[in-house]
């Protein structure tokens, strides 16, 4: 899995620069949190969902496994956090007024943002070292039958390509930044909707294709792991190291994602759950998947908020997220 590092970067280092005034910030941290958000729904539902889709569908005569561990452990971090967003987002209906409530939704999303990362480090120790067993079994399995495949590129080679990408990535964030301002204006489409929605699925583009292509050959445990493995890191990593960097740039990023981005963040998780319980697939599981991000993406899409240039997020704002996105594929 690769580290979201640049996110950290591309969403904090220009406010910190320019010394934003705190509503320009809260502008920033909400886009920020939008384009995290919407990655782990692109992972979790329309990358792991076209994935199982067509898998199903190019195996169709082939009973189609995988190792259910993986997904259980997968699916227990992704509850964690869960639960995680859910306590500050009560915390606006527990009664108390909206300054003391967010001053403790502040608060305990920060204690939270530890915990997550604790946690984050600790499955890391399980994956690789205490448990590796868990991981590799229906890959020795698979390699009794498959015939070995030498790597195209060696270790340094795929460090250089990784730098030369990023880089390439970071300067074709301006033009992306360029093109969903003309958008935004013309077809009057939200803050939520850009950054939920249609970055990640740009962003996402390599590992999707990543994960079909491996479904399609009937390795879906390595397709499951691109897909669970991104949305876990995503948000048992990035999205605490963000909260918590936001905490010593004396910005006020917690982990309330609001009513209807958590909702929709607890329905993937769940639902993805629910179908990777027997560690079997078919294409029916991965067009139910598909299903549930095209109602999430409709809903995001006739949601009434205000376009980028009405909501005050300027150029520099969404460049910063945009960058954020991009650079966390």
């Amino acid at each position: 899995m690769r580290l979201r590092v640049q996110i950290l970067e591309t969403a904090f280092l220009p406010a910190l620069q320019s010394g934003r005034t705190s509503e320009c910030n809260i502008g920033q941290v909400a886009v920020v949190k939008y384009s995290l958000l919407g990655s782990i729904l692109s992972n979790l539902l329309l990358v792991l969902g076209t994935s199982l889709f067509c898998g199903g569908i190019k195996n169709m005569n082939v009973e189609q496994k995988y190792d259910r561990r993986q997904a259980d452990v997968n699916s227990l971090m992704l509850l964690l956090a869960l639960l995680c967003h859910l306590l500050p987002l009560l915390f606006r209906y527990s009664g108390p007024p909206i300054a003391l409530t967010d001053v403790s939704s502040l608060q305990l999303s920060r204690a939270a943002a530890i915990v997550m990362l604790l946690s984050y480090f600790a499955y890391l120790v399980f994956q690789l070292f205490t448990h590796r067993q868990l991981f590799e079994t229906e890959e020795a399995e698979g390699d009794e039958n498959d015939s070995e495949e030498e790597p195209a590129i060696g270790l340094w080679s795929g460090v250089v390509w990784l730098v030369l990408m990023t880089l390439i990535i970071a300067l074709l964030s301006e033009f992306v930044v360029a093109t969903i301002e003309a958008a935004s204006d013309s077809w009057g489409l939200s803050v939520s909707f850009l950054s939920i929605i249609l970055l990640p699925i740009v962003g996402n583009a390599a590992e999707h294709a990543g994960a079909i292509i491996f479904a399609f050959k009937n390795k879906l445990d390595i397709s499951l792991g691109v897909a669970l493995g991104s949305s876990t890191q995503i948000a048992m990593f990035a999205v605490p190291v963000c909260v918590i960097v936001a905490w010593i740039a004396n910005i006020q990023m917690d982990l309330n994602f609001n009513v209807l981005e958590t909702g929709s963040l607890a329905v993937a998780i769940i639902t993805t759950a629910f179908t990777l319980q027997d560690g079997t697939s078919n294409y029916l599981k991965g067009l139910i998947l598909l299903l549930c991000y095209i109602v999430i993406a409709a809903c995001f899409f006739v949601q009434t908020s205000p376009s980028l240039n009405h909501a005050g997020v300027t150029n520099n704002t969404l460049q910063s997220a945009t960058g954020a996105v991009l650079s966390a594929q």
